[in-house]
Parts: structure tokens; sequence; C-alpha cells
């Protein structure tokens, strides 16, 4: 998901001009949040004896795979079923699935409206690997979740087939969707990690990410790893450094090693660390660094809509929650733009 940077910067330009909210310590508080959001639209139950998916009439994501170099034509909502197997776990609920197909397909269609995307090579639209979103095809899933094969696909072609089309957008735009896993109990402010303000990307509370195990986390190396990585020097006092400020989220915004002062961001990049919310102590020649919560901590908490899901959210609920002010529209009108101009 590193590109997802990139992507928002496309969108940021535009939505920089509308007036945006605070959400914590402002007046939408996460309760609030949770009580404006829209109704659940009508939607009809996935019957996979009655699905009307017609994978050779849908639009076709060009995939570069990087295990073999060449790449691959895959219909959009197969595409999606191979990203949400490989980012979520398939053992999360349904409406959670259903919220992180969302997330994919909006991700993805930016790079089909894009047309030309000169990153990546013999004219994909995308990877499928972590520098867009991660994809499997049915063989790589079937490897991967072994005798729970049918089980799990069935339960994720479901989530994908029930919401088949459906994109969030602002402003009549698709969205950055970003997403990541767990949480330290607040997702961040978009400007407090990318340093570019996206309204729909705020900080909500997430008190459900507690339930990952990688709601904690500790990373051990040595001295001259740290300081290889960091391309700093340790202070002789035995110390490793100051953490200047913290994000209202309590993420480490900035610290200050030996004179030298790098963000939490690239402290948290360089280092590998699961979660820029971290706190450090030296012994001797190791360096200990105890972390809370798992990625860049901006859009949607995965754990944290399996979290709404088992307490009966369903997955409109999902994404409205996690990203403001948002509406779920359908994308063909957008695709069919796209197919126009070819």
């Amino acid at each position: 998901m590193r590109r997802l940077m990139i992507v928002g910067i496309i969108f940021c330009v535009a939505v920089l001009l509308v007036p945006t909210m605070l959400v914590l310590g402002g007046s939408n508080s996460s309760n609030e949040a949770l009580n404006n959001l829209q109704a659940e639209p009508e939607t009809t139950s996935y019957n996979s004896e009655t699905n009307d998916y017609q994978s050779e009439e849908d639009v076709h994501v060009a995939v570069y795979r990087s295990a073999t170099s060449e790449v691959d034509e895959i219909p959009l909502e197969e595409y999606v079923i191979g990203v949400v197997g490989s980012e979520m776990h398939a053992s999360f609920e349904l409406e959670a699935l259903k919220a992180q197909a969302l997330a994919a397909r909006t991700f993805v269609l930016q790079y089909l409206l894009n047309q030309e995307n000169l990153e990546v090579p013999n004219g994909a639209h995308v990877t499928d690997t972590t520098d867009y979103q991660v994809y499997k095809d049915e063989a790589q899933l079937k490897e991967k979740w072994g005798k729970d094969y049918e089980q799990n696909y069935a339960k994720v072609k479901e989530a994908v087939l029930s919401t088949k089309g459906e994109i969030l957008t602002y402003n009549e735009q698709p969205i950055s969707a970003q997403f990541f896993s767990t949480s330290n109990g607040y997702t961040e402010n978009s400007e407090d990690y990318y340093k570019y303000e996206t309204p729909y990307l705020k900080s909500v509370a997430s008190p459900w990410d507690q339930a990952s195990p990688r709601f904690t986390g500790e990373t051990r190396m040595p001295v001259t790893d740290f300081e290889a990585k960091l391309q700093v020097t340790l202070p002789d006092d035995g110390t490793v450094g100051t953490i200047l400020s913290r994000t209202e989220t309590g993420r480490v915004a900035s610290v200050n090693i030996n004179g030298k002062e790098k963000s939490g961001r690239e402290v948290r990049e360089s280092l590998g660390l699961d979660s820029s919310d971290f706190q450090w102590q030296r012994q001797g020649n190791e360096v200990i660094i105890q972390t809370k919560g798992w990625g860049h901590g901006v859009g949607m908490s995965q754990y944290g809509a399996n979290g709404m899901a088992l307490e009966g959210k369903n997955y409109d609920e999902i994404v409205k929650y996690y990203y403001q002010d948002i509406s779920i529209q359908e994308s063909e009108p957008l695709l069919e733009k796209h197919l126009a101009k070819k």
C-alpha cells in the first residue's frame, strides 16, 4: 500500500478547499460519528446459484505478476476477490470483508481511470505486491488456505460479489481508500503521517483493535543496526534519543537522536517497526523498541472493521465510520467514461 500516498496526492488538490472537521477533541466525537451514519441501503444477499456476474463482460485489470514478470488481464471483481483474500483474514466477519472489498475496488479503480501508470512495467495498471495491493490468484489462495480453501474462497467471493460495482467516493470522485491492520486505539489524521490533509481521512476512535495479536509489539536490534538504518550515531550516555513530540493520537511526530531530528514516520519505515507509536530504550549494545498498533494508521483499521462487524454493524456503517463524509456509489458510470476514451 505504499503508493496509496501517491494516489492520495492526486485527489488532494481537489479536496483541500473543502472545510474539514476535527474528530478528536472537536465537535465530531467518535460516538457522534457513529450516530450520524446514514441508514443501511437496501441490499440483496448474494446467492451463488442466482449470481448474474459474467467475468467475461467485466472490465479487466492488467496486473504485473512479480513472480513471473508477466502481465495478467484479470476481470475486476475476480481481482478484488484475490485482493480481499490476500489482504484480510478470511476468518473475519462477512461485513468486514465487504468493507475491505469496497476499499480494494475503489483503490484499483483510480489506476484504471488513470489509463497510464508509468511506474509499472509492460503497460500494467498495478502490481500484485504491497506497493499497490497484494493480489493472489485462486491457485495461490488454495496454497495459502489449504484445507480451508473452499469455505474461505466462498466467503470472500460472497463479500465481493454481494457488493459488486460499489465504490467509495468523496465529491463524486473515488477516494484514496487507505487501510491498515491495527490501530493504537485511534486512526491517524492523514496530515499527521503524510503531511497533506484529506477531509475524509480524519482520526476516529478504534477501540476494537485491542483484539489484534499485533496491538502491542517489541523490536530488538543491535545498536550498530539501529545507527546504520537511521544514519545516526547514538550518544555516549547510554540513551537512544529524545521523543520530541507526538500527534494527537499518540504516535511519534518527531525525535532527536544525538542532534539529528527525524519524523516518527521516518523512524518507523527505516527500522521496519509495526507502528509509529513507539517507546525505546537502550540496554548495553541493543536498542529495544515497544510499539502499539500495526500499520500507518490512516484510513480503515481492519481489526476495527471486524470489531464493528462483531457488534452488528454492516459494511455501509463501517466504511462511513472510518472514511468521513464519503458516499457509496456505483462504479459503472466512471468505467463507462474510461472505456469511451479508449
